[in-house]
């Protein structure tokens, strides 16, 4: 495993003199690092091949992309002038700031990357938090990633190659000859680290040749495949490969004694040890992906983006979006360039029908009005179980973790509202606010005793999701109970009636979509409890003797999951 920063900085050099290479095979390289020195040390030794490079960022638009109507240039010169756009020739981008690239731009860049265009992308990773990166569909399509997180300036040093050199590897690429087995030798590696994307072994391929043609080799060697494969697979392994996962031997045939002439003369193959890849590409693995395949028993799975609500269309703010042709009204703007866009080519046809008219001829579909993506602000729904049963066991461990949880979600500008159930029936003990103070406030003075009405809880819960989701807020939802339920609702007595009515009530928030969690505080752990949380298709935690801060961890990652 690479411990040592310095040691992925001088993969990253050896990454672009790759790149530099074969542009085109190994599309790009994905740059995680904030604008630091050591980010301007990295893009400052780009080598001379990979140059000029064109500077985009997340707003480009359609036209700029793949060209269109100049509209200053066509009222100017009263004919229709077309431009042209970035994609118009083999070219080298960097997208800044590519968290923020949204889907659509995202599917273009994708599109243009697997076309013959010849184009390649550095994409710029500013993330700050874990869920925040650039889009995966243009991650999976370069073949390096690197991340920069902890280097220093001053313990690095440029190891770029010299333009003769990378001028002469390009002359000879197309000569490098790949044994038969090597194909077969990177997709069966790729697939033991749980790689199903069969980009991965092309983009693994290229980058061998690639290598070899630094080297002035002919023949893919063992050294070739080997760093190549570290490049290419290490950042996107998804298990740990066991050695059960290894591909049976094939079956051994009677040898033949007579010569092949054609097996000698066009076919080359290569004698590796079967985990020799394997090995490689564990010895450049991440330090917490081995930590994080572990825990998760030998695989990964992507997570949702938490702390943000969900992505709304509107045309008032927000992340601007491709306009779209629309009717203007009250709560619409009309998008003037987009509009003239859309009317320039038929003015000199609308000229010759109407040639008294003056000024720009618009029609109602030459007409389009702004559209903007939303984020939703999330509200935090904490459910608290404060009856006496809870009282005694956890309530106070519950109070602490629902503070570290309100610290957390002040931190990201969340809603979050307080739903108390206990005695006869539950309330709104805090309605969707964003005053940390206010909370602590009331989660201090919250009362313990009574009876457990669940039911109650639950319905009050489903009740301010609803209302909530009415306004505008994304409704997130931990439910904190010991489990023993035993007070239904009006009109009906008994435990057993007091589950039914949970069950029934559970139905209020079954299929909405908000994402939910069910921990059980109970000193052993509750079937009923697990089966309530199957219903609600929400996470379920058992935590009988988790203390404030593991209780808050353990809500907070599975309301983000």
């Amino acid at each position: 495993m690479i411990e040592n920063p310095v040691d992925s900085w001088v993969t990253g050099q050896l990454a672009l003199a790759l790149l530099a290479v074969d542009p085109a095979g190994l599309r790009g390289l994905h740059l995680r690092a904030r604008a630091s020195p050591v980010r301007d040390a990295f893009l400052d030794g780009l080598p001379c091949a990979l140059q000029p490079i064109r500077k985009i960022t997340p707003n480009l638009s359609d036209t700029q992309l793949f060209g269109g109507v100049d509209i200053a240039a066509t009222l100017a010169e009263a004919r229709l002038v077309r431009s042209t756009g970035i994609l118009a020739e083999p070219c080298r981008l960097m997208l800044s700031m590519a968290e923020r690239c949204h889907a659509e731009l995202a599917a273009r860049l994708a599109q243009a990357l697997d076309g013959a265009g010849g184009h390649s992308l550095i994409l710029l990773d500013e993330g700050a938090e874990p869920d925040e990166h650039a889009p995966t569909t243009l991650i999976e399509r370069l073949a390096f990633s690197l991340d920069l997180d902890g280097l220093r300036a001053a313990e690095l040093a440029q190891i770029a190659l010299g333009q003769t050199e990378i001028e002469a590897a390009r002359a000879h690429l197309s000569d490098v000859v790949i044994p038969d087995d090597a194909i077969a030798m990177l997709t069966v590696t790729a697939a033991r680290f749980g790689i199903t994307s069969m980009r991965a072994p092309i983009l693994a391929l290229n980058a061998a040749r690639a290598h070899a043609a630094l080297g002035a080799r002919s023949c893919l060697s063992d050294e070739d495949l080997e760093i190549a494969a570290q490049l290419v697979f290490s950042h996107r392994a998804t298990q740990w490969p066991d050695q059960q996962d290894a591909p049976a031997e094939p079956q051994t045939e009677p040898e033949d004694d007579t010569p092949d002439p054609t097996s000698q003369d066009e076919s080359q193959s290569l004698d590796l040890p079967e985990d020799l890849l394997v090995e490689a590409v564990k010895a450049l693995l991440p330090p917490d992906l081995l930590g994080a395949l572990m825990k998760t028993g030998g695989t990964r799975s992507a997570k949702g983006t938490g702390g943000a609500g969900a992505k709304r269309k509107g045309n008032r703010r927000g992340r601007p979006l491709p306009s779209r042709p629309g009717t203007p009204g009250q709560d619409s703007r009309i998008d003037i360039i987009a509009t003239l866009r859309a009317a320039a080519p038929w003015q000199p046809m609308r000229r010759k029908a109407h040639p008294d008219a003056k000024g720009l001829l618009i029609r109602p579909t030459d007409i389009h009005v702004r559209r903007f993506q939303e984020m939703s602000d999330r509200l935090v729904i904490f459910a608290v179980d404060a009856s006496g049963s809870s009282a005694v066991a956890r309530l106070a461990e519950v109070k602490g973790a629902i503070e570290l949880l309100l610290a957390d979600a002040y931190s990201k500008r969340d809603h979050v509202a307080l739903v108390s159930f206990r005695g006869e029936g539950a309330s709104v003990l805090l309605p969707p606010t964003r005053s940390l103070v206010q909370t602590k406030r009331r989660l201090a003075s919250l009362p313990g005793g009574g009876g457990t009405p669940l039911a109650a809880g639950l319905k009050t819960t489903a009740e301010l999701a609803r209302q909530a989701q009415s306004q505008g807020l994304s409704p997130s939802i931990a439910i904190l109970t010991d489990g023993r339920a035993n007070v239904p609702l009006d009109g009906r007595t008994g435990r057993a009636a007091a589950r039914e009515d949970a069950q029934r009530m559970a139905g209020l928030l079954t299929g909405q979509g908000w994402p939910m969690a069910v921990v059980d505080t109970a000193m052993r752990p509750q079937a009923d409890l697990a089966r309530l949380a199957q219903q609600l298709g929400a996470s379920y935690l058992p935590l009988p003797r988790a203390d404030a801060r593991r209780l808050s961890t353990a809500i907070g990652s599975a309301l983000e999951a």
